[in-house]
């Protein structure tokens, strides 16, 4: 029996687990699909190992067969067959599996030591960082997290569905929306028209909402949270990069309370607005919001964060204000519009790994000034386009009486993209005392 001092010095690995995988591929070439699904070249322990995997992998993508002899020849054209153990030692790993069958089961087995080798060197790097007083701590553990999730994305095994799998599932759910008769698959924005072309906010999906400065997409988004989460209890969670939490809360209880955000703010009230304030404060009190207001966050902090409230708030719907003052990891001298694309394509993975819709709001270019925004006004990066399932933008003319202070003005909602549905333009009204959006109806007409 190894003595325990022995087993934490010697980092976890399974030779023999090793030289089976390794011997299942030489007998079987079917094998090396099921052993790429779960392996990569540094699950490996062994040197010598690692350095056959790989030429087994450069044989694969060439198209060609995996033997004793072909893998014998590609070792000996990168100079690594000697420090293999030459053609002898290579030989005898297929007699060491009599079956390619458990070739998975091996397989796994070397993919779990693998994991546990790359953990113990992640927690040595962190003990490492914990100590130099030079990093902060928040810098620390941003860099631990991406380190952690970074040994978790090598080893996703991704796999094809047969379409008869896929077929019985969508059944399932289309008669559970029969017997439901939920008018709405997706999250409820609260605005009616909205909601009928796209039946809600969809999980997985990344919803951009786009417009000039001004315009109102802050106060749409927080409109659709407070309809969500105050009027639905439909948990939500809000990333406020732009105004601190303070701001976007005083918008919040003059939307509810109806009172003139601009008297809130200088405390120009009346005495009997009191009792609005109250109630309204007590329905945002109970609401399942929750808000993030840290300036000049990065993309790791917001995917990060968003595991949380989704493990432990169970969000169902994310909203972030605004795309372009995310932080990319590495800024570096990337060009911005990469820098973007690489944000965009991040959260729209981040929607479907947590299964929640994520509502990013975005700024358009100059050019759409007066006109109704395209998509190709979006900002920065084409990406976004690209990667949004929705697109979404506000468009209101600035000229003319409607927009004298104190008047509600009329506002198009022009829904320019829907992967799964209609586009079109919905109407909505903003009140721009109470700093809200609602539904346009003909008491406005």
């Amino acid at each position: 029996m190894t003595p325990q001092v022995l087993k934490d010095k010697v980092p976890p690995h399974n030779d023999d687990a090793e030289k089976a995988s390794l011997g299942a591929v030489l007998l079987d070439q079917d094998a090396i699909d099921t052993v790429l699904r779960f392996l990569r070249a540094d699950d490996f322990y062994r040197t010598a190992h690692k350095k056959i995997f790989q030429a087994i992998i450069d044989l694969s993508n060439q198209s060609q067969p995996v033997d004793l002899i072909t893998l014998a020849e590609k070792l000996r054209d990168k100079g690594d067959l000697e420090q293999c153990g030459g053609s002898g030692y290579i030989s005898t790993l297929s007699d060491f599996v009599p079956t390619s069958a458990n070739v998975e089961y091996y397989a796994k087995i070397v993919q779990d030591c693998g994991i546990r080798r790359k953990l113990i060197k992640t927690a040595s790097e962190i003990i490492a960082s914990a100590h130099d007083e030079t990093l902060e701590g928040n810098e620390i553990i941003e860099e631990s997290e991406k380190k952690i999730f970074d040994i978790t994305d090598s080893h996703s095994n991704s796999t094809y569905k047969h379409a008869g799998e896929v077929v019985s599932r969508t059944i399932e759910a289309i008669e559970r929306l029969y017997h439901t008769k939920d008018a709405y698959t997706g999250v409820p924005s609260g605005f009616s028209e909205l909601d009928q072309m796209t039946s809600g906010f969809q999980k997985s999906e990344f919803i951009i909402i786009g417009a000039r400065p001004s315009i109102g997409k802050t106060a749409l988004a927080l409109s659709m949270a407070a309809n969500m989460a105050i009027k639905q209890r439909i948990s939500a969670g809000f990333f406020s990069l732009e105004m601190s939490d303070m701001a976007l809360m005083q918008r919040l209880v003059a939307s509810e309370a109806r009172i003139n955000s601009s008297h809130l703010r200088s405390g120009m009230f009346k005495m009997s607005d009191f009792s609005k304030l109250t109630e309204a404060a007590s329905r945002i009190y109970e609401a399942p919001l929750f808000i993030d207001d840290t300036p000049n966050m990065k993309l790791l902090q917001i995917r990060s964060t968003a595991r949380r409230l989704k493990a432990k708030e169970d969000v169902q719907i994310i909203f972030i204000d605004y795309i372009g003052l995310i932080e990319p990891e590495n800024k570096g001298r990337t060009p911005r519009h990469e820098q973007v694309g690489e944000i965009s394509r991040s959260l729209k993975a981040l929607a479907r790994e947590l299964e929640v819709p994520i509502v990013c709001l975005s700024q358009v270019g100059r050019q759409s000034e007066g006109e109704p925004p395209r998509l190709s006004d979006l900002r920065e990066s084409g990406s976004i386009e690209q990667d949004a399932d929705v697109v979404m933008f506000l468009h209101r003319n600035r000229m003319g009486s409607d927009d004298e202070p104190g008047s509600d003005r009329k506002t198009e909602l022009i829904v320019a993209k829907q992967r799964n549905g209609p586009v079109g333009k919905v109407d909505l009204v903003f009140i721009p005392q109470y700093t809200r959006f609602e539904s346009y109806s003909r008491e406005y007409a």
